[in-house]
């Protein structure tokens, strides 16, 4: 890849002569990047595709071809990009690739959205699994209705997993009922049954998952038939729920996860010995207020933890929580949903952790919002200092009263002007998330982010600032991490002298004749 060609075909800034040069020297990433361009003309999009059929994929994909461009014989992954992007490809193209001697283009055509009913029969036939595979797992639910008496069994378990299936198919496959047996299955296309693979089998000719076992009745197939049929939506609760009480633990993991189980599934469920059932339980917003109470004491911190963000908890089990339970940075549900009188409620909340949990709000009115960012807890005022409004003074006086502790969250707040920016950037010793969220502050000045560079991971994001003076940002041309020369060609500023008068350094040779 050349970074710095990449960059300028994403830059917006380039002159439209200089599109054309690119066209002409594209490989697969710099035709990726002038494919999304909005300045990008049909002509010059059919110039770009006939650079290589890769870079046709891109155009392809991109919406930028039309039917007329594209070759479906010479150019058949192109057109496969077409289909799947667009109604108006040719149909024809579809039969066309239906019959394509590559396996992976029929696999990828099986997936497309746009399929004509007729050409659906192709890949059903199809006499690589794959194919039908793949179709069984995206197809409409007439053409998944009749591949779930499919005779091999992996067929029936991509049925299962897919959401348009009727309801009735994965519910007999739930059950093993009012379908015909399967006859075959990846286990016993290999193996004579019975048969199970040894999860440390170190035969390079063996692709079968460890533990995967037949007897002549596919049963680790029909396993994963029913968790992919669990963990449908499309499949009725009244046929999971009897998987409740199941030895599996990975098909009770999948039911815990339903947000239709009745409450006393739910209460079975919450009692299972796995912590993992229990977990996705917590999480769902199945389970009613008195089990909610039940999980909340669990003995498990990390079914505490996910228990946090169900939009059902209430307050007091929240308040409960955030003083015994390593929630993390993430605005709950629940505190997101509250009205005005319980936000103004949490804000005087006793816990420093139930008043940091709303200081992670953003849509504050200005009477709480205030009281997070004054608060005497450093980890109150460093969730709420990016909320929106909070004046300079205010900023200023959070920073000078807890330093790098919040320093990150002040430059992240999306009013800190420029002086203060600057100010955060010229700490000792630097805060380095703070340099990250300066980099891509849009107030942020030259004289911050020419401090950016010391952290590795705010140094790309700065090369693309448009507030870079245009000298550094060529001096960023010739950077040895890719990334960060990348981004220093794609930043509007780039002077456009730079751009045509010669190449720009990069980790491809490009002699000055060819550019």
């Amino acid at each position: 890849m050349n970074p710095a060609l990449c960059g300028l075909a994403a830059n917006p800034s380039v002159p439209p002569g200089l599109i054309d040069r690119l066209i002409a020297l594209a490989d697969d990433d710099i035709a990726a990047n002038l494919a999304l361009r909005d300045d990008l003309s049909h002509a010059q999009a059919v110039a770009l595709a006939s650079r290589g059929e890769e870079c046709a994929v891109a155009l392809g994909y991109a919406g930028r071809l039309a039917a007329a461009d594209i070759d479906p014989v010479t150019q058949p992954d192109a057109a496969l990009a077409l289909l799947f992007e667009s109604r108006a490809a040719n149909p024809e193209w579809a039969r066309l690739l239906a019959v394509d001697p590559v396996v992976a283009r029929r696999e990828r055509l099986a997936a497309c959205p746009w399929l004509p009913p007729d050409v659906k029969e192709t890949p059903a036939a199809d006499p690589h699994l794959d194919v039908v595979t793949e179709l069984a797992l995206w197809t409409t639910t007439r053409t998944a209705a009749g591949l779930a008496e499919h005779p091999h069994a992996e067929v029936r378990r991509a049925v299962a997993a897919n959401e348009a299936t009727p309801p009735d198919v994965p519910a007999a496959l739930l059950a093993g009922e009012g379908l015909p047996p399967a006859q075959r299955c990846l286990v016993c296309d290999l193996e004579e049954p019975p048969f199970t693979r040894d999860p440390h089998c170190l035969r390079p000719d063996c692709d079968l998952p460890a533990g995967a076992f037949c007897d002549g009745s596919h049963e680790s197939t029909v396993h994963d038939t029913q968790l992919m049929a669990l963990r449908n939506r499309a499949t009725p609760v009244t046929a999971a729920v009897g998987f409740v009480d199941h030895p599996s633990l990975l098909l009770r993991w999948a039911l815990a996860a339903r947000p239709d189980l009745p409450p006393d599934i739910c209460a079975r469920l919450a009692v299972d010995t796995n912590p993992g059932v229990r977990g996705d339980l917590a999480e769902n917003p199945a389970v009613d207020d008195a089990l909610i109470r039940v999980l909340a004491t669990d003995r498990d911190p990390d079914i505490r933890r996910r228990l946090a963000p169900n939009p059902r908890v209430p307050f007091d089990v929240l308040t409960h929580l955030a003083g015994t339970t390593r929630i993390g940075a993430t605005l709950l549900t629940r505190i997101a949903a509250a009205s005005p009188a319980e936000a103004a409620e949490l804000a005087t909340s006793p816990h420093p952790a139930t008043r940091m949990l709303l200081a992670r709000r953003r849509d504050l009115p200005p009477a709480i919002r205030d009281a997070p960012a004054a608060d005497s807890d450093a980890k109150v005022v460093k969730s709420s200092a990016p909320h929106p409004g909070l004046s300079e003074a205010q900023l200023d006086a959070t920073l000078y009263r807890f330093g790098s502790q919040v320093a990150a969250g002040v430059a992240a707040n999306p009013d800190a002007t420029p002086a203060l920016l600057a100010k955060i950037a010229s700490h000792e010793p630097p805060a380095r998330k703070a340099l990250r969220e300066i980099a891509r502050h849009r107030h942020a000045p030259a004289s911050a982010l020419l401090t950016c560079p010391q952290d590795v991971r705010a140094r790309p994001i700065a090369a693309g600032h448009p507030a870079l003076p245009p000298a550094v940002i060529e001096e960023l041309l010739t950077d040895a991490v890719p990334e960060v020369a990348e981004a220093a060609a794609a930043n509007p500023p780039l002077a456009p002298t730079v751009m045509t008068s010669r190449p720009p350094t990069c980790t491809r040779t490009i002699s000055c004749s060819e550019w």
